[in-house]
């Protein structure tokens, strides 16, 4: 992203992004924002998510330092997840952009209802 006045989501950026807030990292987050979690208790907490996703998703999430896997040697051995302090300075954000969301639902829902009527009407 330029520093500048001009907004423009390079590639790099817009990956991260797609990685963060896409569908399943918010709830892992939100989650994780709570307190450390085992896997099958996200499982639980996300009944939703596949197995396969949530997998995918927790690496994601590792891989760009917003979550830490620990491995605890418990029978059976058990991986713990937290949210690291860098992930934590994803809240500030995110909670701006639900703000946003809730405040402006309302003209979102207006603006779909008048595009899915001019789209019937075409038809």
């Amino acid at each position: 992203m330029d520093t500048d006045d001009e907004l423009r989501i390079d590639a790099p950026h817009r990956e991260l992004l797609d990685q963060i807030l896409d569908k399943w990292s918010l709830s892992v987050l939100n989650e994780l924002c709570e307190r450390p979690c085992r896997f099958n208790e996200l499982r639980r907490a996300i009944p939703q998510v596949t197995q396969k996703s949530l997998t995918a998703t927790l690496r994601r999430l590792e891989r760009n330092g917003v979550v830490e896997r620990e491995v605890v040697s418990t029978r059976p051995v058990a991986v713990m997840y937290r949210i690291t302090p860098f992930g934590k300075t994803l809240r500030d954000p995110v909670d701006v952009l639900l703000a946003w969301a809730a405040q402006n639902m309302p003209t979102i829902e207006r603006a779909r209802k008048d595009f899915d009527r001019r789209e019937e009407a075409d038809l």
